[in-house]
């Protein structure tokens, strides 16, 4: 980490939660004329270089677009893939995790997954639950849309007399995949894609964007801590005047 960088950024400015958008993989290796797959995994070192990042500088929450419910569309070696990927380093990263303070959650629909990512995912959430310098929310299967129907549903299953009146923002909060996590304060995109495709919907309401033309295996922690730079010279309004 840069000293100048570290100096410059101002702790209680920082954002409380980071979501990124981890696009430009597949791009990566076709520029090189390797396979997807290569993409994935360069791209996984990058991942690991920047939540180490954001623990160091003292963000609280990281939420890590992983795979969308769109992504099933893709061929199905890349989906196998990218599966195999979750399962083999899920559990592999214990002393990461450990060395870092690193917690795990999950946001998406877990029973959409195959048994044993389902069953990594639950085991790595509770073995890492004591852990608290930084909370890596991993969206695996997720999609925002269908995060807020999974909520609607869920209210309306365990509340059977429930009015129309009491049909709120927070009585669907409650029943958000995090609703202990909060909301999306900065979102990252990568790859100069400038579009938000279904991630956190409800949680980024008044997130900051900020995209970077930089396909993500490129992504660095210098790039992060330049993101971070970005978002604290904004004004924040929230919808009020100042």
């Amino acid at each position: 980490m840069p000293d100048s960088a570290s100096r410059t950024l101002i702790p209680e400015r920082l954002p409380i939660h980071v979501g990124i958008i981890m696009d430009g993989n597949g791009r990566w290796a076709r520029q090189r004329n390797l396979n997807r797959t290569a993409g994935h995994r360069e791209g996984l070192k990058a991942t690991k270089a920047i939540v180490k990042t954001a623990a160091n500088v003292g963000i609280k929450y990281l939420s890590l677009y992983t795979f969308s419910t769109e992504n099933w569309k893709r061929a199905q070696e890349e989906v196998s893939f990218l599966m195999g990927l979750v399962h083999q380093h899920l559990r592999r990263e214990y002393d990461f995790y450990r060395e870092n303070g690193i917690r795990i959650r999950h946001s998406g629909d877990l029973s959409g997954l195959p048994p044993e990512v389902q069953e990594d995912i639950r085991t790595v959430i509770q073995d890492t639950a004591s852990h608290k310098r930084l909370t890596v929310n991993l969206a695996i299967n997720y999609g925002g849309k269908n995060e807020i129907v999974r909520a609607v549903r869920s209210l309306i299953q365990k509340n059977p007399n429930l009015t129309s009146e009491q049909v709120t923002e927070d009585s669907i909060a409650q029943y958000l995949d995090n609703p202990d996590i909060p909301d999306l304060d900065l979102i990252i995109r990568t790859a100069g894609e400038l579009r938000l495709s279904n991630f956190l919907l409800w949680e980024s309401a008044y997130a900051e964007l900020y995209f970077s033309p930089k396909l993500w295996p490129d992504f660095t922690p210098d790039d992060f801590l330049e993101a971070l730079l970005n978002y604290q010279s904004r004004n924040r309004k929230f919808g009020g005047v100042t």
